[in-house]
């Protein structure tokens, strides 16, 4: 979508860069190995466990971030340039 459907912002000259993606790694990287470690060594499931639950988990996961944090750095962009 070239322009915000609410404020008619023109996105097409925005960039987030890096950023998006830099903190899905971090976040979203060590929260799946909290949650992997707990599961193993609390529930010592199979390992096709593992391969079906954290994918499911973590690319929904990854979605939402990465469009949140995108929106946010935008955002934040934006004001910094109009102050």
């Amino acid at each position: 979508m070239p322009a915000c459907g609410e404020c008619g912002l023109d996105l097409s000259a925005q960039d987030s860069g890096d950023g998006p993606a830099v903190l899905g790694i971090f976040v979203l990287g060590a929260l799946t190995m909290i949650g992997a470690f707990l599961v193993e060594f609390r529930l010592e499931p199979p390992l096709w466990v593992h391969a079906l639950l954290w994918p499911a988990l973590l690319i929904p996961a990854s979605i939402l971030t990465m469009r949140f944090a995108k929106a946010a750095l935008i955002a934040l962009t934006w004001r910094q340039r109009r102050g």
